[in-house]
């Protein structure tokens, strides 16, 4: 707690003050004392519950209650694997709080998460700090007391977990992903469990899962972090893009996917978490966190791509359907997008001569017309007067006899 509370104070008297104060009014309890002679203090059921009360601010959950638990017939404190564990979880939360990433209030331990089936998989340490580029990740903290595999086995849950439906979810919706459970990647993201949960992580995919390894070699946790990015690849791993233009579109699917960081406590307390100390799963290179749960090959680029495949394609059919545009036979011009459409619509026997571009068949109806308007007016015109036989004779006139 000291090393939560005042991270850059060398001294500890303080902390330990208003610790034995708090101890006097049966709030908080010791846990352990470690081999460098440190306590590890935690809330008792009274103080549990007093800080739910004062020192929890809307989207802040208090961590679940450590229960003082004793062997019915030796009468030891159970779970000593467990006090461990917990130092290892509170340095690694002191750790994080110390270049600024998480507030005191921003920290939660042993979050449950309930699965369909009942399950319920809890969280080592839960940190919420959207200031500094993370607004959820979750963490879990291996001393290399659990088999690799049953790793992989959190990652899935932590996966399946993702995939579960919001119980507000419409009654269509939930019927559908019953009968096809794949179609749970059809629903957007707000409509699933853990956004009720957790506010948005601002990058695709489910809620960022961090695995921290203390008190081993690095030989082991190279090991361990191979099986897990073997054995749980389609939880971690993006896919790719089902798209028309798929040769052209290199970015990966990160949206059904949870982002897995790993890294050491030994690591965090020599160059700090803010330092290259995070290695993404799928990636050789350690990066800084937020570098390593962003996604520089995901769906910004598959815009950017798509967006240029969609431009060329537009050319190219462009260039293709130029190519077929028509030629006049009579002035050898190219056929306008007007006169084209006219020769190949459904009305194309009014267009005329469908050989000849819009020019000429303008010409041809203007001769057309001109032909007509002759006609029309050579019809309308009075008839020539006939040859007179007799010239002193006219039509109306009668001869006297004589």
């Amino acid at each position: 707690m000291w090393k939560l509370t005042r991270p850059d104070n060398r001294h500890d008297k303080l902390t330990r003050d208003n610790l034995l104060d708090l101890q006097d009014h049966h709030l908080v309890r010791i846990e352990l004392v470690r081999e460098d002679q440190r306590q590890v203090w935690v809330l008792t059921k009274r103080g549990h519950g007093e800080a739910k009360k004062l020192l929890e601010p809307k989207g802040i959950r208090v961590s679940a209650l450590r229960k003082q638990e004793y062997d019915p017939v030796t009468g030891e404190l159970l779970g000593a694997s467990y006090d461990d564990h917990s130092a290892a979880v509170t340095t690694t939360a002191a750790e994080l709080h110390r270049v600024g990433i998480g507030h005191r209030l921003g920290f939660a331990t042993e979050i449950p998460h309930r699965l369909a089936g009942g399950y319920v998989q809890r969280a080592d340490l839960v940190v919420r700090a959207r200031e500094a580029g993370v607004p959820v990740l979750l963490l879990e903290i291996d001393r290399r007391t659990e088999d690799a595999h049953d790793l992989v086995t959190k990652l899935r849950r932590y996966w399946e977990w993702g995939r579960l439906l919001a119980p507000d979810a419409h009654r269509l919706i939930v019927d559908l992903v019953r009968s096809r459970p794949d179609a749970i990647e059809d629903v957007g993201h707000e409509k699933r469990l853990w956004r009720r949960v957790y506010s948005p992580t601002g990058r695709e995919g489910l809620v960022p899962l961090a695995f921290v390894f203390a008190d081993t070699t690095a030989a082991k946790v190279d090991n361990t972090v191979k099986v897990i990015e073997e054995a749980g690849r389609s939880y971690w791993a993006p896919r790719r893009y089902e798209t028309y233009y798929q040769e052209a579109i290199t970015a990966k699917d990160y949206s059904q996917a949870v982002p897995v960081v790993v890294t050491t406590l030994k690591q965090l307390q020599e160059h700090g978490a803010d330092a290259a100390v995070w290695r993404r799963l799928g990636r050789k290179d350690e990066q800084s966190l937020t570098d390593a749960l962003d996604n520089p090959d995901g769906d910004a680029l598959y815009r950017r791509q798509y967006a240029r495949a969609e431009a060329e394609d537009e050319r190219r059919r462009a260039a293709e359907r130029e190519a077929r545009r028509p030629v006049c036979k009579r002035c050898g011009r190219k056929f306008t997008d007007q006169r084209w459409e006219e020769t190949t619509a459904r009305t194309a026997w009014k267009a005329g001569d469908l050989l000849v571009c819009g020019t000429c068949h303008a010409d041809d109806v203007a001769r057309q017309e001109a032909a007509a308007e002759a006609a029309r007016l050579e019809a309308a015109a009075p008839p020539a007067p006939e040859d007179d036989p007799e010239p002193g004779r006219r039509r109306g006139w009668f001869r006297r006899r004589p």
